[in-house]
């Protein structure tokens, strides 16, 4: 291209590219890009011109030539498509009238930062720097899937809207950064997609809003981050996909509203997390589901869980914060699924790896009393009985209480009322305390119930303390048993 086919505004950024220099176009440092559409042919510079500057434009000896333009209208597309281009890329505060295309084209550095776009298309793209849309605008769909960039990606309050039906309008699926994902403040409406993704570093979504009710709004699954995934101070509408992701560091949704009514807002299953953290934010709007998430740490406060859980193997070997087993036990009985055995192991095991074994104690029964509601009928008698006899095991107490009453009952009843003995010359003498014992000890005996033999009422009594003699026999055994094996 001559440059006596160039406009004075191209020609100034003809002249500046090969010695690297920056061309501002501006008239006020803080006028809206988004009125560039009618900005004049001063300020507008074709994208055909930048293409062929990029391409095969001037060079000077001992010069790094860049590309370094700002506050400029850009029309047409620009098509790097599959271009190799050696220089850094910079269209900063530009308005583009057509999104630009770059599939699989390889860049020293691009930065769109706070430009207006239509769109980007950029599959495949790769960016041995930086990649920078830093308050970037986009009226369309962005599409960086198979993205590579080895430095980072940055998002700082960008914003990504487009018609409903062009989803998902953010895409960095199979993307990999060999930086951090910066994009707090982000800005979306319609679906962000990270599924497949490769993070090295830091992902950073903090005060993002991303919006798509109803339907996904963050699908992140099998997403790996090498370092921390923050979400805090955000909103999310929309559900949340992790299923199968991996990060290393911790997953942070402190003060984080996760909203999407009716059906799951957080799916986290087959995760493998450092830290995940659910604190301080309004309770969840939607179900939580961590089924086969395995965590480190689990940082949840009851406060922040909803009236839904799914919790079906998931492994933790630290909860915090610390609490009472009556503070955290309502939380299983929001299962989805109902009775899940698993759940109520792992909160046990949580509280005895910090020494708590009362609240282990308290979680094994709730887990009883839980199974019971499973059983039929008759299950659900013989379990009563061994609730209220000894707390199926874990109240062992119970069962003095129970067996000092009875003694007390049956020595006061056969004190006043002395059997007759069965053979009288040889019975030995009668002790109202030692024969309510031998009643009610199914093993041991004292030699007084074979001596002798109540009448009347008082056989009764001596039925019903033999009989109830043998039940907490049984459910002092059954729950050492239960004891001795989780032992």
């Amino acid at each position: 291209m001559e440059i006596s086919e160039l406009t004075a505004a191209e020609e100034r950024v003809w002249r500046a590219f090969p010695r690297g220099e920056s061309v501002d176009l501006r008239e006020d440092p803080d006028e809206d890009t988004a009125d560039g559409g009618g900005w004049g042919p001063g300020r507008t510079v074709r994208a055909r011109v930048l293409r062929a500057l990029l391409l095969d434009g001037p060079r000077h000896d001992g010069e790094i030539a860049s590309l370094n333009l700002a506050g400029a209208r850009i029309t047409g597309r620009l098509d790097l498509q599959y271009a190799t281009i050696d220089h850094p890329l910079r269209l900063r505060h530009c308005h583009f009238d057509e999104a630009p295309r770059c599939d699989g084209a390889r860049l020293r550095e691009l930065n769109l930062s706070e430009s207006v776009l239509p769109g980007l298309t950029a599959h495949a793209l790769h960016v041995d720097g930086v990649l920078r849309m830093t308050r970037t605008r986009c009226h369309g769909t962005v599409r960086l899937g198979g993205a590579r960039v080895t430095g980072s990606l940055y998002l700082e309050s960008a914003e990504v809207a487009a018609p409903e039906e062009e989803h998902p309008v953010l895409q960095l699926n199979q993307a990999a950064i060999g930086g951090d994902l910066r994009a707090p403040g982000l800005r979306t409406h319609g679906q962000t997609r990270l599924n497949g993704a490769v993070i090295a570093g830091s992902v950073n979504l903090c005060e993002a809003r991303l919006n798509h009710p109803g339907q996904g709004a963050l699908d992140a699954q099998t997403l790996s981050v090498g370092g921390d995934m923050l979400v805090r101070h955000a909103e999310v509408r929309g559900w949340t996909g992790l299923r199968g992701a991996r990060v290393a560091g911790r997953l942070d949704l402190s003060y984080t509203l996760l909203s999407n009514p009716g059906s799951p807002a957080l799916r986290a299953g087959s995760t493998t997390i450092g830290e995940l953290w659910l604190r301080k934010g309004p309770p969840m709007d939607g179900s939580l589901d961590l089924r086969r998430a395995q965590l480190e740490v689990l940082l949840l406060e009851p406060e922040s869980v909803p009236e839904e859980v799914r919790l079906a193997g998931l492994t933790y070997t630290s909860l915090t914060p610390h609490a009472s087993a009556e503070y955290r036990l309502p939380m299983l009985e929001r299962e989805r699924d109902g009775y899940v055995p698993h759940a109520y192991e792992q909160l046990t095991a949580a509280y005895r790896r910090t020494g708590d074994d009362h609240a282990a104690r308290l979680v094994q029964l709730a887990k009883q009393r839980r199974h019971r509601r499973t059983l039929p009928w008759y299950g659900r008698v013989w379990g009563l009985v061994q609730d209220v006899a000894v707390g199926y095991g874990f109240r062992p107490l119970r069962a003095a209480g129970w067996l000092l009453s009875l003694l007390a009952l049956g020595s006061a009843a056969f004190a006043l009322h002395h059997p007759q003995p069965l053979n009288a010359g040889e019975a030995p003498p009668f002790h109202p305390v030692f024969y309510t014992l031998d009643l009610l000890l199914p093993v041991i005996s004292f030699g007084q119930d074979s001596a002798f033999a109540p009448r009347g009422g008082y056989q009764v009594l001596a039925y019903v303390l033999v009989l109830t003699g043998w039940i907490l026999a049984t459910t002092v055994v059954a729950g050492v048993t239960r004891t001795v094996s989780r032992q």
